[in-house]
């Protein structure tokens, strides 16, 4: 059995909701993630991922230029502690149809993020989905 501190990618990227898409965008592709954690007070309040930035920014009519992580933020996302078994994750991610879960300590403070390409590596090594994840990225 694995926890979720096995599976996890550590040191996630956080920014205020106030701060800009565009800023958050560049952070997510200079580090190679598809995903910004929203905090306030240094507590867990949102996410944002790269299809966000697209389907709720991009594609509205509106532009991203002044636009603010906490008008495409998902409020309140599920998370999960280290201490959680990474089968559980993956539940919770099939049944909720989502990618990426946020791990929070105690105080709900981010730690990392559990994304299904971290799950796949761990849970079938020889999946295409997990050799697509081990392979660095291509920009």
């Amino acid at each position: 059995m694995s926890t979720v501190a096995d599976v996890m990618t550590e040191n996630p990227a956080c920014f205020p909701a106030s701060a800009s898409v565009t800023d958050a965008a560049q952070v997510m592709r200079d580090r190679h993630i598809g995903d910004v954690l929203v905090v306030d007070d240094d507590r867990l309040i949102g996410i944002v991922t790269d299809r966000d930035i697209v389907v709720r920014g991009v594609a509205s009519d509106d532009g991203t230029d002044a636009m603010r992580l906490e008008e495409l933020a998902t409020a309140t996302p599920v998370h999960v502690s280290m201490s959680d078994d990474s089968d559980m994750v993956v539940t919770m991610m099939r049944e909720r149809g989502i990618r990426r879960v946020p791990v929070c300590d105690g105080d709900g403070r981010p730690i990392g993020v559990v994304s299904l390409g971290d799950l796949a590596m761990d849970k079938d090594p020889g999946s295409a989905l997990a050799e697509i994840s081990h392979e660095p990225p291509n920009n």
